[in-house]
């Protein structure tokens, strides 16, 4: 597994990001819901066979994540939701982990349809011969990657990033995380590279954001990378029905 994903495998993780993506992943889960209190410090370091100081940054971690609060004389307890940083990777991976249910897919669907079209549009008027040449090869590492779904996946995400950076809006480039969550969906579910024909679709479909970036037209830009994203969730909604059909 590349690096690029390793978040959602847990491998090659140090003590701290190991203890907090399974804190993390137990507060998403439920197990310990909103208003209740994580364990007792003890009990943490004798489950995981950490430090104190270790324990302390993993605790300042899901602080900053929005997962927990703590208080004097209270203890540390789980915040509701609506505090959660959800454009956090580290958040998206955890929730990954708990599994995509049909309201997180719809959610990351959604969001990746109010943005990422728009970046796109950006990039038509902004992307640099460079950029575009890169696009180009990103496109080439996927139509190559037939056989590998982390080798697609990584050329996908590669493609958006890019497209991000290309838009010119920093703020475009921070959703990165959204899009890594949603691609982890795609070849954990319904890879392209399963079916020869989905795959030379995914490609073209890609290839035609390129097209329109490079010949300046917004629109055609903003429309192609509509289609390239709805063309993801197709494959997952079908994935889904076979699945429970």
């Amino acid at each position: 597994m590349s690096s690029k994903f390793q978040r959602y495998t847990g491998g090659a993780l140090s003590s701290h990001d190991q203890v907090a993506r399974a804190l993390g992943a137990d507060i998403i889960t439920g197990i310990y819901p909103p208003g209740s209190k994580i364990p007792p410090e003890a009990e943490i370091l004798d489950r995981f066979g950490i430090s104190r100081t270790v324990l302390r940054e993993v605790l300042k971690t899901l602080t900053a994540k929005g997962l927990i609060v703590s208080k004097t004389r209270v203890g540390t307890k789980v915040l509701d939701q609506a505090h959660w940083n959800m454009f956090d990777s580290d958040v998206l991976s955890w929730k990954v982990a708990s599994g995509f249910n049909a309201d997180f897919q719809r959610d990351l669907t959604e969001i990746r349809l109010a943005i990422e079209p728009e970046a796109a549009a950006l990039a038509a008027q902004r992307a640099t011969p460079d950029q575009i040449a890169l696009l180009r090869q990103r496109v080439e590492a996927m139509r190559d990657a037939r056989e590998s779904r982390i080798a697609f996946a990584e050329a996908d995400l590669a493609f958006h990033q890019v497209i991000g950076r290309a838009s010119g809006n920093m703020l475009m480039r921070s959703i990165s995380g959204v899009i890594e969550t949603a691609l982890v969906a795609s070849f954990t579910m319904a890879s392209p590279v399963d079916e020869d024909a989905e795959h030379d679709k995914s490609v073209g479909l890609h290839a035609r954001i390129v097209d329109a970036i490079e010949a300046g037209d917004c629109d055609a830009a903003r429309s192609a990378m509509r289609n390239t994203i709805g063309h993801g969730r197709q494959r997952i909604d079908k994935a889904e029905k076979h699945k429970t059909g």
